[in-house]
């Protein structure tokens, strides 16, 4: 459930789930730049602070120890603030009493480096930790100094103990430095103006690569209408450019395929055509009868056999232009036609509709259906579809339909049913194959279907 959920959030387009791709890893950079970003600034930030309270401390340990002892404790009053809190006594806190080694402080080892021999020698330090815990270390000033200003980041405050040449005790309690928020207003709004531009920019340069890609699609698809179309440009990569020209060359194979079947069908319908003239005159010379009659009427079932199979082989949809006509005056004119001649064909009030296409030929693929309809199911019943992406022409009758298993089949040229489909109905099997070639033409769809009382629903499908 959760991963078909987070799958419906992927876009489906190239040029999505590229620009998805682009901010995923511009959120995951950021995300990890703010946290090295913070975490440096935060450990930069308390070693400073570090350097400055070890700097003071040593400052005032040494100006105690060398003033006068009535001024020492003015010295410390005016000397201690809320960020560094002097006090001057005469017995050692607890933590002086401890002893610890100086090398898990390095703040400890800079501090004695500040102080004069006679102080460095006697003092302790105490560090608070992150968590709260408190960890006390004495200082040893013989050890090296070490990279104190990385590890003191850990901590959080700092209390020293100097002993001074006197006998008293100083007293130090200072609180390191906190970095503060790592996220601020003015961080999220750059980062919102960087990723607003990241989007900007990846959205041109991924719709520049991308644009090709369209192209391509459409010529496809333009191809699938006219195989006549012309070529597209190659432009944009190396790659695009290369699937350009392969679409080209593929585009021209086939023009040279079909025009070397539609000759050959030309020189084939040529070269039969002069004996069934001849045949024709032989019989027209036979006294009249009916077996003239039968034997005439053959050859002219040839003849209209040879210039249907002629004009499907040519394609004779893509020689016309496209132009915009009124469905609904177009089937209304068809039906009332073929109305007039006597054929049980009837259609529904329809509205107009406007669509570019080639009406010569549409007109040709509406009368085919509407004919197989009258042959084969008694009746044609003829209804308009409108809806927002497509315009439907429904052809509806009463015969037996068709078999689920041969819908596909009747769509091949030459192809008809054993029991409907004879040579007494004088169809010559190209009706519905002609119909659904017309209508690839236009970009759009037959598609049959049994209805549920009796009889075959032929729907033509053209998208608006």
């Amino acid at each position: 459930m959760h991963a078909r959920f987070f799958r419906s959030l992927v876009p489906r387009t190239l040029m999505g789930q590229m620009i998805l791709i682009l901010l995923t890893g511009l959120a995951a950079s950021h995300l990890v730049a703010n946290w090295i970003y913070a975490s440096d600034r935060g450990q930069a930030l308390r070693a400073v602070g570090g350097y400055a309270v070890a700097q003071r401390i040593a400052h005032l340990a040494r100006l105690v120890d060398e003033a006068p002892e009535d001024w020492r404790s003015r010295i410390v009053t005016a000397a201690s603030d809320p960020t560094l809190r002097v006090t001057l006594s005469l017995k050692p806190p607890e933590t002086a009493a401890k002893s610890f080694d100086a090398t898990e402080i390095p703040i400890g080892t800079y501090l004695a480096e500040q102080l004069p021999d006679a102080l460095s020698a006697r003092f302790h330090i105490y560090v608070a930790g992150p968590s709260g815990a408190r960890t006390s270390n004495a200082v040893n000033p013989n050890a090296k100094t070490g990279p104190w200003r990385h590890r003191v980041g850990q901590w959080r405050g700092l209390h020293a103990v100097i002993q001074l040449t006197n006998g008293q005790y100083l007293s130090f309690v200072a609180a390191l430095p906190e970095t503060g928020p790592s996220i601020s207003w003015r961080f999220i709004g750059a980062l919102g103006v960087m990723s607003i531009l990241v989007v900007l920019t990846s959205i041109w340069a991924v719709r520049r690569v991308t644009a090709p890609l369209g192209i391509v699609v459409q010529a496809a698809q333009r191809l699938g209408r006219d195989v006549d179309a012309p070529p597209i440009a190659g432009s944009g990569s190396r790659e695009m450019q290369e699937v350009a020209q392969a679409f080209n060359e593929m585009q021209l194979r086939l023009q040279r395929l079909l025009q070397g079947r539609t000759t050959m069908l030309a020189a084939l319908s040529h070269d039969l055509r002069t004996p069934l003239t001849l045949l024709r005159l032989r019989i027209e010379g036979l006294p009249e009868g009916e077996e003239r009659d039968r034997m005439l009427a053959s050859v002219g079932d040839l003849d209209a056999m040879i210039e249907t199979t002629l004009q499907f082989a040519r394609g004779e949809a893509a020689a016309e232009g496209h132009r915009r006509t009124d469905l609904g005056a177009l089937l209304s004119s068809i039906v009332d036609d073929m109305a007039d001649a006597g054929l049980p064909v009837t259609m529904e009030p329809s509205p107009a509709v406007v669509l570019a296409c080639q009406p010569i030929t549409l007109r040709r693929a509406i009368i085919n259906l509407i004919d197989n309809a009258i042959k084969y199911g008694n009746t044609a019943h003829v209804t308009l579809l409108v809806s927002e992406s497509a315009v439907s022409i429904v052809v509806e009758d009463e015969g037996p339909g068709i078999p689920e298993s041969e819908r596909q089949s009747v769509f091949e040229p030459f192809h008809r049913l054993e029991q409907s489909r004879n040579r007494e109905t004088g169809g010559t099997g190209l009706g519905l194959a002609i119909a659904l070639s017309i209508a690839r033409a236009h970009g759009g769809q037959i598609v049959l279907r049994n209805r549920a009382t009796a009889g075959l629903c032929a729907t033509l499908i053209l998208p608006r």
